[in-house]
């Protein structure tokens, strides 16, 4: 990854393959004279805005992207290997407009990868470890939902306890 700094732009370049390289422009304000930056980063000036670092930029980019049900459950049909782009269609029950726009903002995020067979797209995931995070997404889920039916189990009780107390009071 290389970072080119100006005074009013970010410039990130990554290669996703060998055969496909993006760019993504991220405005930013108040930066220093153009200089070349790569792989280090400087540590952000105590009360500054988090919103001009790209680096979080981008892990927020990557988070939206993850912040959608369908591309959520796209990634999970996809757990298990390949599938057409009318496969999801079909899953999802979703036209290929809407199946398309999801697909893209994967593939933006590098997330999945496309290629042509003929006259179909088949679509993978392109690291695993995006099923790792969702794995740990589950599990805090899980982990929330085990807390609150504790504490729903507990305001319960104290709600019996004291329809008790009434009662015995009556």
């Amino acid at each position: 990854m290389f970072f080119e700094v100006c005074r009013s732009c970010v410039f990130i370049s990554c290669t996703l393959n060998p055969e496909n390289a993006f760019e993504i422009g991220i405005r930013a304000s108040a930066l220093p004279a153009r200089r070349a930056v790569s792989g280090a980063r400087e540590a952000a000036a105590p009360g500054a805005d988090v919103r001009d670092d790209p680096l979080y930029r981008l892990k927020a980019d990557l988070f939206r992207a993850l912040g959608h049900p369908t591309r959520i459950r796209m990634l999970e049909l996809l757990r298990d290997g390949e599938r057409s782009v009318g496969e999801l269609q079909e899953a999802l029950g979703l036209d290929s407009s809407g199946v398309s726009q999801h697909l893209t903002a994967l593939r933006r995020q590098g997330l999945l990868v496309t290629r042509r067979t003929g006259t179909s797209v088949r679509c993978a995931i392109k690291d695993p470890r995006v099923l790792t995070l969702l794995a740990a997404g589950r599990e805090l889920l899980v982990a929330n939902l085990t807390d609150s039916s504790a504490l729903l189990s507990e305001l319960d009780a104290e709600v019996d306890a004291r329809d008790q107390a009434d009662r015995g009071r009556a």
